[in-house]
């Protein structure tokens, strides 16, 4: 007898892959050890599964298609609900053509004998690979002989805001991408025969390239940029806002190899300039200058904030950035520094407390720095539209936010801070001792999860003390940092 060859089974996550690279679904296929660990997987699917959970509840009537104990008899289940007649939304409906099997998010009746197809998504509009995902479940369903007379993804609305707990009538748009989809779907019966043909061969020989980040950062980027050869130690890719793109194109790499006369943006000179020699670049007065007129008693103000995708709070949008913590070191003219701060963990809606707090905290008169100040500007603002009886003392305080950040862009450049501004980046080229790599807690998005944590009813209060604990060192780091960073930016010698 004969071996035949294995029959790939293919589903719309896998033929994504395969748009993407084909050496990524070889690679989740035959070596799935070698994805790195992503780290944000987990809050991703829980986000998913409480935005899908919620498309359901607004249809009450709808059935879920379970996969139990397997996806067959999910399939069963799907066909047994179209033969019957089934006249009400089917949720996960599951169906198979040719080896190809989806799981549909939303099949509505479309009141003429056909189905309306939603694919549901977290996102706040439609993406261009939504297409793809669409274009394949209409191939299949059609195959499988259901009628589909429309198919949309159904995303989150933006401009949706939570007016009573637990009511989100609203909360979801849909698109209508069928007719996008439609050029697809001809193509498809040839990229799943060649999404199988990938799988039943060798390892692709794929270079990395741009396409290792669109539309998904790739798990194995890192197993295949490993087998690339050393590049330079300073890439034409440090100069920022794409600067190294036009010396890519013409083969340089290196941007030791760039003929400086050749630039023509003085950011990009000046970062050239910087890496060849190694001196760093460091206009005191320019610094002094742009900082002169920020008054004392100044505030060092830094927020950390949380963005549900399902809202929690009346009041508050999809994704909206709502502070449930702030740093705020008050620096007097004389150099004393008296550190304030806030932090809520108890799961209720942080705002009012925080715009409580930051009125009390905050003088009323002084400067007020952030670094990317805009955001610190817009929370406030929005904490005073949400507060009407605080909104005065609110939008005084946002009108006195200024930014540290243009004047250290302006004023400094240290070549290890490879063509980045970000003060994690600027941090170690001042004060290597300010490291957030010794913190539990080492960045922005850490800090949400954190928050996340400490929110959950299963958090012990042992742990829930030691996020406290890990929240207030990293947001204090934030201003601690920039008070330092501005006093080095405004001294006199480089060291």
């Amino acid at each position: 007898m004969t071996d035949r060859p294995r029959r790939f089974g293919l589903s719309k996550s896998k033929i994504t892959m395969f748009e993407q690279c084909p050496k990524r679904l070889w690679l989740s296929v035959h070596r799935r050890e070698l994805a790195a660990q992503d780290e944000g997987a987990e809050a991703r699917f829980a986000t998913g599964h409480e935005v899908g959970a919620i498309a359901c509840a607004l249809l009450p009537d709808g059935v879920m298609v379970e996969a139990e104990p397997d996806l067959a008899a999910a399939l069963g289940t799907t066909q047994a609900l179209l033969d019957g007649g089934h006249d009400q939304p089917i949720f996960e409906a599951t169906l198979q053509h040719e080896g190809v099997l989806v799981r549909i998010d939303v099949l509505e009746p479309d009141g003429a004998n056909g189905w309306h197809m939603a694919e549901v998504k977290s996102s706040t509009k439609a993406k261009d690979y939504h297409v793809g995902d669409l274009a394949t479940q209409l191939w299949v369903a059609r195959h499988a002989g259901v009628p589909i007379s429309s198919a949309a993804i159904r995303h989150i609305d933006s401009s949706f805001v939570l007016e009573r707990e637990g009511d989100f009538d609203g909360l979801f748009a849909d698109v209508d991408l069928m007719a996008q989809a439609e050029p697809i779907v001809a193509g498809r019966a040839d990229t799943v025969a060649a999404a199988r043909a990938t799988l039943a061969g060798a390892e692709p020989n794929t270079a990395p390239g741009a396409h290792c980040d669109a539309p998904f950062p790739c798990e194995f980027a890192s197993y295949c940029h490993a087998a690339l050869p050393a590049g330079p130690e300073w890439p034409v890719s440090v100069l920022p806002h794409g600067g190294g793109k036009r010396w890519m194109e013409q083969g340089i790499v290196d941007l030791l190899a760039v003929n400086p006369a050749a630039l023509t943006n003085a950011v990009h000179t000046r970062v050239h300039r910087a890496t060849v020699s190694g001196e760093v670049y460091h206009d005191v007065e320019g610094a002094r200058a742009a900082m002169a007129g920020w008054a004392f008693p100044r505030t060092w103000l830094d927020f950390e904030t949380i963005g549900f995708a399902v809202p929690r709070w009346v009041g508050t949008r999809p994704y909206q950035q709502v502070p449930f913590q702030f740093s705020a070191h008050v620096e007097t003219a004389d150099g004393a520094i008296d550190h304030r701060e806030f932090l809520s963990l108890d799961g209720s809606d942080p705002r009012r407390a925080c715009a409580e707090a930051l009125v009390e905290m905050v003088p009323p008169t002084g400067a007020i720095i952030g670094y990317n100040a805009s955001f610190e500007k817009g929370r406030i603002l929005e904490l005073a539209a949400a507060f009407p009886d605080l909104a005065d003392a609110l939008t005084a305080m946002a009108a006195r936010v200024v930014d540290l950040l243009p004047v250290t862009r302006a004023n400094w450049y240290h070549r290890d801070q490879r063509g980045s501004w970000s003060i994690k980046a600027v941090l170690p080229t001042i004060a290597a001792e300010l490291d957030y790599a010794t913190l539990e807690v080492k960045d922005g998005g850490s800090a949400q999860e954190a928050y996340a944590e400490a929110i959950d009813p299963d958090c012990t209060a042992e742990r829930r003390l030691a996020l406290d604990a890990a929240l207030r060192a990293y947001c204090g780091r934030d201003t601690e940092a920039m008070i330092v960073l501005a006093r080095r930016l405004c001294a006199a010698l480089a060291e």
